[in-house]
């Protein structure tokens, strides 16, 4: 597949494999658009970026729980889990959407509403599902109570 080009205000034109284009079937809970893509723009940066394919103004930060929740559980419906495919061969790649504070103590992440990524043989498809753990809060701070919500999480 030929590459694909994307227009973004924050990081210019970008060139995507084709192929690495995220679909959101049921979308993003409050936002546009179903097509984003996943970019990083340091390797050894625990965050990373889900860009809007469609809309160039969109773009969130990214984090996988795990790099600051140890013990992080993610505990979905059985339509979740069907959708997902999960309990088969293709791995799972688990994300949280990160809100940015003016100080970093500030920043929380959403482990109620994570972002699921599975690879399947037509492509890669992505869900926001209901995080039906408990404990978990839309807006848990990333870095001041990570400790303390660590264990909450991990108590599923």
């Amino acid at each position: 597949m030929s590459p694909l080009t994307i227009q973004s205000t924050r990081f210019g034109t970008l060139e995507i494999e084709a192929d690495a284009v995220l679909s959101f079937p049921r979308g993003l809970i409050g936002l546009g658009g179903s097509r984003y893509a996943l970019l990083t723009t340091d390797d050894d940066s625990p965050f990373a970026w889900l860009h809007s394919v469609e809309d160039p103004d969109l773009a969130l930060p990214i984090t996988r729980p795990s790099q600051f929740f140890t013990g992080y559980d993610l505990v979905v419906s059985d339509e979740d889990a069907d959708n997902l495919m999960l309990g088969g061969d293709a791995p799972a790649d688990v994300w949280v959407t990160v809100h940015a504070a003016p100080q970093i103590e500030d920043f929380t992440v959403n482990l109620r509403a994570p972002i699921v990524v599975t690879r399947a043989a037509d492509g890669i498809a992505a869900y926001q599902v209901l995080n039906e753990a408990p404990g978990l809060d839309v807006r848990t701070p990333l870095f001041a109570g990570a400790a303390g919500a660590a264990g909450a999480a991990g108590a599923a």
